[in-house]
């Protein structure tokens, strides 16, 4: 229902950008993604391994992450949020109003 309208100039479409959830889900799970990651690479001792059957799981967990991360950033940057912007009338609460555009 609603869409940009050309023959309203004061319409246009935004992004999210930097504030689309999808980045922050995939920054904190990379960083956490890459701790896993140095510990399984200069953390991993023999005490380690007997406790995990020789698997390395720090690393593998890392790596994990770091792709599920990197899927997060992928997904973002192909289909970002898009909204609706246009201003609205003087005296209204707040300067812009902004609507999901499909």
């Amino acid at each position: 229902m609603s869409t940009a309208d050309s023959t309203t100039p004061d319409r246009h479409v935004e992004t999210a950008g930097a504030f689309d959830i999808r980045r922050f889900i995939g920054a904190l799970t990379g960083l956490y993604g890459v701790i896993l990651t140095l510990l399984g690479l200069f953390a991993f001792n023999p005490d380690e391994a007997a406790k995990t059957d020789g698997l390395n799981a720090n690393l593998w967990a890392g790596l994990a992450l770091i792709v599920f991360s990197a899927a997060f950033f992928v997904w973002a940057k192909l289909d970002p949020i898009r909204m609706i912007v246009q201003e609205n009338e003087p005296g209204a609460e707040d300067g812009k109003d902004i609507a999901a555009a499909d």
